[in-house]
């Protein structure tokens, strides 16, 4: 875990391995692919230590965010990899993709579980293999782990590959879960006129409709603050029973003057369930990109140098030991009294915070230890001057 939180510009094994002492690519390489330890052992450990402090502990009623990312790999060898729709460079390349779930409950923002998705391509059956599932039965999986240990969310959040399908949606509902997720613009909805009449139509088709004046100017207020525009209805959608409520998102308050354009639907009942809410709760979906933008960026999450998927979900694990251990320090505070003279905000000033820990006391040992280290260059045939 060490090198994934040290300086190396990339967080490979073999930079790993070249950048720590007594440490070679053989060791390295076996303990993430042969070595005896169990990867959903450990990741339920790092669970159970945030659970041991009050400013860390995991209590119901968060947001928990379901969501896939892929990346390119090159080559066929690789378990997962193929053909398919890479988030990250938004288009379709030879690649890997995983499923996780992730919690934000307004204090912290914390990877909870993944799992490798195996594109149909890269087993030896297709989607026929007893291997494959599809990334909503994954998505599924992962929130019973949750429920498992006794995390029961407020609301889950999905985009419209998981909100899409209905089949997924009956899944929530069955164990009492509240939703809010993207559809597809092309879904069609069933909803009454004036004069009780129902009608048929595309979702996007019936937004057209809708006049200026009932669309909401909402705030968002992100890393990058923006308007929107919200209009909520109710309508029946297909193969779900009974109405749901179904927003409009837009960046513009008139329909033909939008570029951007979200169509979400909840579950959810009651007054809550106004313009500003639709947009304050969808808008924390956010929070997982952060994460994966600052697993990738700084702890090598794509940077793996195994093929077989249980070398890949060791590797993922201990990128959620890394940055669970760096969000410990900083929500208890340590590194911010000791390490920073100002408020550690984000992963990246938290991470260099704990840098400056390990340097600090780095030097400390060399003054109390030169001779040691002396010794130790002089082995390796090098002049410590």
């Amino acid at each position: 875990m060490g090198g994934l939180l040290g300086e190396s510009e990339r967080k490979n094994v073999s930079q790993m391995a070249r950048d720590a002492v007594k440490v070679t690519y053989h060791k390295l390489h076996h303990f993430l692919t042969e070595a005896t330890w169990s990867a959903l052992k450990i990741n339920e450990r790092r669970l159970e230590v945030m659970n041991k402090c009050s400013q860390t502990r995991i209590n119901g009623g968060f947001s928990l965010i379901i969501d896939d990312s892929g990346h390119r790999k090159s080559g066929n060898f690789t378990a997962g990899v193929g053909r398919q729709y890479i988030g990250e460079i938004g288009k379709t390349e030879n690649g890997n993709v995983v499923v996780t779930t992730h919690l934000y409950d307004g204090k912290k923002s914390l990877p909870l579980d993944i799992e490798l998705y195996q594109h149909g391509n890269s087993l030896p059956e297709g989607k026929k293999d007893p291997e494959f599932k599809k990334k909503p039965t994954l998505a599924l999986e992962l929130i019973a782990r949750s429920l498992n240990r006794g995390y029961r969310p407020g609301i889950v959040l999905i985009d419209a590959g998981y909100g899409n399908n209905t089949n997924f949606l009956k899944e929530l509902e069955k164990k009492e879960l509240n939703y809010l997720g993207g559809i597809a613009k092309n879904r069609k909805i069933s909803i009454k006129d004036k004069l009780g009449k129902t009608e048929a139509i595309r979702i996007d088709e019936y937004a057209q409709r809708i006049s200026s004046e009932e669309f909401k100017e909402i705030q968002i207020d992100n890393e990058k603050p923006k308007t929107v525009w919200v209009a909520i209805i109710e309508a029946e959608i297909s193969r779900l029973e009974d109405q749901r409520r179904i927003a409009i998102v837009m960046n513009a308050p008139v329909f033909e003057e939008a570029e951007d354009i979200d169509y979400l639907i909840t579950n959810v009942e009651g007054e809550i369930v106004t313009e500003q809410w639709i947009v304050d709760t969808y808008s924390q979906r956010n929070w997982v990109e952060v994460f994966y933008r600052e697993a990738k960026g700084w702890l090598g999450l794509s940077e793996y140098q195994v093929r077989e998927k249980r070398g890949l979900e060791r590797h993922f694990i201990l990128v959620f030991c890394a940055y669970t251990f760096i969000l410990w320090h900083k929500l208890t505070g340590g590194l911010r009294r000791r390490w920073a003279n100002k408020p550690l905000n984000t992963f990246p000033e938290a991470l260099e915070a704990f840098r400056t820990a390990m340097s600090f006391r780095f030097i400390r040992w060399l003054n109390q230890n030169l001779d040691l280290f002396t010794a130790y260059k002089a082995s390796l045939g090098f002049v410590w001057a």
